[in-house]
């Protein structure tokens, strides 16, 4: 109910971008003979009515797009006119009444070769644009989702094994998202922040450490650590602890007040929101050894574009 009415809230708010997002989502949902549930023989641990499963994930579609926009949106806490520097676009919905495609060799792995063979991702991607797939399935005895996936003429910078083989490559890259609609949408979410760190990890160097910090020292910390987290997934910790994550700088500190799991509810999906926040957005004003911080949305927004120009987190 929570989470529910912080999202909610976020839909009311500003919604114009930098960069678009066309996203597809395929959805598997293996049923009973009757057509009519979800088979819990397939998927392990997740039933009910096919009906009542559709539009949870319509409805958990429709948040994390939410919450992703909003989250792109920086320091809005401090400027209410804050634009999102993302923008999700559901371009189509695919929907089969089957098991996920298990891959033949690789243990309690999704074939994503035959998934996006099937829809013809290539068709999405190079012709329709899109720069991520969304899909819905299950965390079952014979397959574990990859939280999250790229594709990319550039290498794969994901939170994967990083198979160069599990994907097929296309003239622009794009990410694959699994997610397990047993659970809600804060897990949906809890995957991109997992790709933002593994770019930003990959791109940024000292200067996303900078970011981070590490666990005892966090600065602004990352998806598993709130900046008061003292271990994994600590996101009701009641403790209050200095922090300047609303004022980060990337030379000294900025200024520091005190920040407690008060500050996102003791929610983690709030502080997946909070947290991106504090990621420089455009017209960041910040500057590192006399340069300019660039607009780190990029590396999402346009990951193909970024590299090619060979774009830090530095201008």
């Amino acid at each position: 109910m929570r989470a529910r009415a912080f999202l909610a809230r976020l839909a009311r708010q500003s919604t114009s971008a930098s960069w678009r997002i066309p996203v597809l989502v395929i959805r598997y949902f293996p049923v009973t003979d009757d057509g009519l549930e979800i088979d819990t023989k397939v998927t392990s641990n997740v039933g009910g009515s096919l009906d009542a499963m559709k539009k949870k994930c319509d409805a958990q579609t429709t948040q994390a797009v939410e919450a992703l926009e909003q989250g792109s949106r920086f320091r809005p806490y401090r400027n209410a006119t804050a634009k999102p520097s993302l923008d999700y676009e559901v371009v189509e919905t695919i929907t089969y009444l089957e098991l996920v495609p298990k891959h033949i060799s690789k243990s309690e792995r999704a074939d994503y070769q035959e998934i996006l063979r099937r829809v013809d991702a290539r068709h999405y991607v190079e012709e329709r644009g899109i720069r991520e797939i969304w899909i819905w399935g299950y965390h079952s005895k014979e397959v574990a989702p990859v939280e999250s996936n790229m594709a990319s003429p550039f290498g794969d910078i994901s939170n994967s094994d990083r198979d160069p083989n599990d994907l097929p490559i296309f003239a622009s890259t794009y990410t694959v998202y699994h997610y397990n609609y047993e659970r809600e949408v804060d897990m949906a979410v809890h995957n991109h922040l997992h790709q933002i760190e593994a770019v930003m990890r990959e791109h940024g160097g000292e200067l996303w450490k900078s970011f981070e910090g590490e666990p005892g020292e966090l600065r602004c910390g990352n998806c598993h650590f709130p900046v008061n987290g003292r271990h994994d997934y600590d996101y009701g910790n009641p403790k209050s602890v200095e922090s300047d994550i609303e004022d980060w700088r990337p030379e000294g500190f900025g200024k520091k007040k005190k920040i407690s799991c008060e500050r996102w509810n003791g929610d983690d999906l709030q502080w997946y929101v909070y947290w991106m926040q504090a990621i420089p957005g455009a017209a960041n004003g910040l500057k590192y050894m006399q340069r300019p911080l660039s607009y780190w949305w990029q590396l999402i927004g346009d990951y193909d574009a970024t590299f090619l120009r060979k774009s830090k987190l530095v201008d």
